[in-house]
């Protein structure tokens, strides 16, 4: 019996890897193909092109804040861009922030200062949802994750907004065609327009450029230590090689009058 069980093992194993692999190709097949750009953070050496990561953060204030939160960032946060602290405090000073109530039971705001997180648009789930159909918009402090890849969905549905087809027909009332959107269609309109934003570097504000801008911000808030981490790796690698070299020629003089 027990030799029975053994012999039909490596079947056995060969019908698992079989299950993990279907889904895997029946998504392949449903996934949509993107334009690959040339994203500086992407591979080992990868960092952040800290203007781009500027210039999509003004973007994101003026295109996506009034719907879409990132709720893990603070505003000391923005250090991390290249931003200075008297910056960031103007930046600060712009939103308010619910502090408790006041004597008679209301929300008491103040101006943000730099420890604050970025608020939220909406003050509860309730008002998310009953000014979105029902839904509430997506949270985008780790929306980036993924680097590259998930970069490139990001940006191709920014640029995916497109003049339907002849047979074009949403499926519910709202929706609009975007090319690349599973099911080439979403209930967000467009958020960005041409020159919608001035960047005060003059880099001109066109449609792609913003589309890359933001997308470049949205990857870092989800990996902001990306840089120090990448300092620290290499750092640790010519560390490693300058120990194991050493090492090596520690061993050479120990065992040199070995025969």
């Amino acid at each position: 019996m027990m030799n029975l069980i053994i012999r039909k093992i490596p079947f056995i194993f060969g019908l698992m890897l079989v299950g993990l692999f279907i889904p895997m190709l029946s998504c392949a097949k449903e996934t949509m193909s993107y334009k690959h750009y040339p994203w500086s953070f992407t591979g080992v050496f990868g960092t952040y092109d800290l203007s781009s990561v500027q210039r999509g953060y003004l973007v994101y204030r003026k295109a996506c804040a009034s719907c879409h939160s990132v709720q893990y960032m603070r505003y000391a946060d923005l250090q991390q861009m290249g931003l200075t602290l008297d910056q960031i405090d103007k930046i600060a000073k712009e939103d308010q922030i619910v502090d408790g109530k006041d004597a008679q039971g209301k929300d008491f705001y103040r101006p943000a200062t730099v420890v604050d997180y970025l608020p939220s648009p909406y003050p509860n789930t309730l008002i998310a949802k009953s000014v979105n159909e029902g839904k509430v918009p997506l949270d985008f402090s780790r929306y980036g994750m993924g680097m590259g890849q998930q970069a490139d969905y990001i940006m191709a549905i920014l640029m995916g907004y497109q003049n339907p087809p002849a047979d074009f027909k949403p499926d519910q009332v709202g929706m609009v065609y975007n090319r690349y959107f599973p099911g080439h269609q979403i209930a967000m309109r467009s958020p960005l327009t041409q020159d919608s934003v001035k960047y005060t570097d003059g880099t001109a504000a066109t449609i792609e450029q913003q589309a890359k801008d933001v997308t470049t911000f949205l990857s870092w808030t989800a990996h902001p230590h990306l840089i120090e981490r990448h300092r620290i790796g290499i750092m640790m690698v010519i560390y490693m090689t300058f120990i194991a070299i050493l090492i090596l020629i520690v061993k050479r003089k120990v065992w040199s009058n070995v025969k």
